[in-house]
């Protein structure tokens, strides 16, 4: 006898009945991109619906995202001033400490993560102080002044910590520091296994990071690698992340599979810009049907392992299960 799983195919409601899984907004993160003045809104050419906003733009998008039942975002910031060290995300009065204070005061329900990184602050581009001698960034000097930005995101009420620099011992740093001085109740939420990817481009547009020479590659992990990218996860598990990362998502599903195998902390994915961009780009073709591809990618994540997803689609995912 061969088995008939057509049966359970049949009618919609026998199809959700078995259904293995589903998409809930509130495993949902949407990033935003803070920058200095007021009434700034400037949508990036490579991807469409995403924006640099000003805190007071920003605010008004915490009040559509509530709306639409999102309560989590992911925060960068893009300041005026750059120089050699990142200085500016040191500052309590930097763009993102600013920010987080301003949404606080005014949707206190806002769940807020901050990324915790340089190359948004940096003149050269990269994720922390160079070492003039190897050509790269300077790891343990990175690892102290990573501390110090978390220390001020927290003071100003980031709910999470997402460190993003790839450097290694930052969890157990950050930890550390951040129990040190009060803050033992903030969750890190590590860029466990972050790879160098092409599909961080549009990303570098919006944030305003490209490196001025060289590449990320002696801090990123190589696309290539499939057991030191899940050593990447459990080294930060070791050193008390209380949830991992795989950034990108769509081209490393066996990656997100593996870690999600090897550990029982949450998982998050963040989908990239560049993931973004390729299926925006698809749409304005007319190749695809468009809210059919995203609502499967997205699927695609929560079936590979992830419990938490980052995605520029977040809106659009929040209108199609509202509609649905």
């Amino acid at each position: 006898m061969f088995r008939r799983l057509r049966r359970l195919r049949l009618k919609e409601g026998l199809r959700e009945l078995i259904k293995e899984n589903r998409l809930d907004i509130r495993d949902f993160i949407y990033p935003l991109f803070v920058v200095e003045g007021e009434k700034i809104k400037n949508e990036i050419s490579s991807m469409p619906n995403v924006y640099q906003m000003s805190c007071d733009n920003i605010l008004e998008e915490c009040e559509e995202l509530l709306k639409l039942g999102i309560y989590h975002i992911l925060l960068f910031g893009i300041p005026n001033h750059k120089d050699a060290c990142g200085s500016e995300a040191l500052s309590d009065q930097g763009i993102v400490a600013k920010t987080i204070r301003a949404i606080k005061s005014k949707y206190e329900q806002m769940i807020i993560t901050a990324d915790l990184c340089f190359c948004e602050y940096t003149d050269h581009g990269h994720c922390g102080i160079i070492d003039p001698h190897l050509k790269t960034v300077d790891n343990d000097a990175t690892l102290e002044i990573l501390v110090q930005q978390a220390i001020v995101l927290c003071n100003s009420g980031a709910d999470i910590i997402a460190p993003s620099t790839m450097m290694d011992g930052m969890v157990l740093h950050i930890r550390e520091g951040l129990d040190k001085t009060g803050f033992s109740h903030i969750p890190i939420m590590s860029y466990s296994t972050k790879f160098a990817s092409a599909y961080y481009g549009p990303f570098r547009d919006v944030a305003q990071s490209a490196p001025s020479f060289g590449d990320r590659k002696s801090y990123q992990e190589d696309p290539a690698n499939r057991r030191e990218a899940i050593l990447e996860s459990l080294n930060d598990e070791a050193e008390g992340a209380d949830i991992l990362m795989v950034k990108p998502a769509l081209a490393y599903l066996d990656i997100i599979r593996d870690v999600r195998e090897r550990t029982l902390l949450p998982l998050a994915i963040y989908n990239v810009s560049g993931e973004y961009a390729v299926l925006k780009a698809a749409q304005k073709a007319g190749v695809i049907d468009y809210e059919r591809t995203m609502i499967e990618t997205m699927l695609a994540f929560k079936r590979a392992g992830a419990d938490i997803i980052i995605s520029y689609h977040t809106k659009e995912v929040a209108n199609y299960l509202n509609r649905n």
